[in-house]
């Protein structure tokens, strides 16, 4: 195609006066976190944290400059989710990955957005120049690119490039529990019925790594402490892959294609690290706090590492009816 598509990080843009997509001139704003979903579970009035836990927001005071062409988009795409989410697991799990994707994408762009515009403005009053690595500004790039889908004409092929899983999970009624890790693109999303994480650049290979516990659980109604625990393996694989994720885009007259080239490993460095049990023990145990559980007591001297998923001699998925804890 003759122009190239918006990329914010290549000058790093992040001004109000810009669409953070489309990146045109526009005076429009659309929220962060989807208001259906901050009315639905009353969350808009909370504090939700920057990554280093010094600059605080309102959800609802989360808003990203947005043309109206793009608004429409994503409103359209927040009806479609709505109306799945009133159908529990069927209605999320029966939804096109694309779709949940880009769903995801907005949140966690839009909290990506805001660490960029906070350490920006950290940098300035130290008189410092804001600036981020080449391996981030391509990796953040990739990924606002495939954010456009909704808008534009790019379509992804072959392999997709994210990991996203959805499941059955039981909650007492009410309650929503969602973790993020913008800088590494990951969201996990858990209520009463249902529940997801993905992996938004991942080539899928996290999903992989993580088949045969997937297949295990299949069909079972997690227990929270059990989502909590899988999206905790999720995240610290995703902190020991030692591969770049890498594409292969086309640019041809009918848009942009997208596809996921296969992570392989080259010579004798494995595609994922040293999985360090300690460090793990230290991450769920962050996770688990919720339910009093420490570090010390998932990894006890002699004994294998405490697990809700799979009993730790017989590798068998623990059954969630049996876990006697409150969810």
């Amino acid at each position: 195609m003759s122009q190239p598509f918006f990329n914010p990080f290549q000058d790093l843009i992040f001004d109000e006066h810009f669409c953070f997509l489309s990146g045109v001139l526009t005076t429009e704003k659309m929220t962060v976190f989807p208001n259906w979903l901050m009315d639905h579970f009353k969350f808009g009035d909370e504090k939700i944290e920057m990554m280093d836990k010094t600059k605080s927001y309102i959800y609802s005071d989360l808003k990203l400059p947005c043309s109206p062409e793009v608004k429409e988009a994503f409103d359209a795409l927040d009806t479609k989710i709505k109306a799945a989410y009133k159908n529990g697991f069927e209605g999320m799990a029966s939804l096109d990955q694309e779709l949940l994707f880009q769903w995801t994408g907005r949140m966690v762009y839009g909290l990506l957005y805001y660490e960029m515009l906070y350490e920006r403005d950290r940098l300035l009053k130290m008189g410092e120049e804001f600036g981020l690595s080449e391996h981030l500004k391509e990796r953040f790039g990739r990924f606002h690119l495939m954010l456009q889908s909704i808008i534009e004409p790019i379509s992804f092929v072959g392999k997709k490039p994210w990991s996203i899983v959805v499941f059955p999970l039981k909650y007492s009624a009410d309650i929503f529990s969602y973790r993020d890790d913008a800088i590494n693109l990951m969201f996990s999303f858990g209520v009463n019925g249902f529940g997801f994480i993905a992996c938004l650049q991942d080539n899928g290979i996290i999903g992989e790594k993580q088949k045969e516990l997937l297949d295990k659980m299949e069909g079972q109604v997690l227990h929270p402490i059990q989502f909590e625990e899988l999206y905790a393996r999720f995240h610290y694989s995703d902190y020991i892959l030692q591969y770049k994720p890498e594409y292969k885009i086309e640019n041809n007259d009918n848009g942009i294609t997208i596809e996921s080239l296969p992570i392989e490993k080259k010579g004798s460095k494995p595609i994922f690290g040293f999985w360090d049990e300690d460090i793990f023990a230290q991450l769920l145990a962050n996770y688990w706090s919720v339910y009093g559980i420490e570090r010390e007591d998932i990894l006890k001297f002699q004994k294998p590492p405490l697990s809700f998923l799979e009993n730790p001699y017989s590798k068998d998925f623990i059954k969630p009816e049996t876990i006697d804890l409150p969810f």
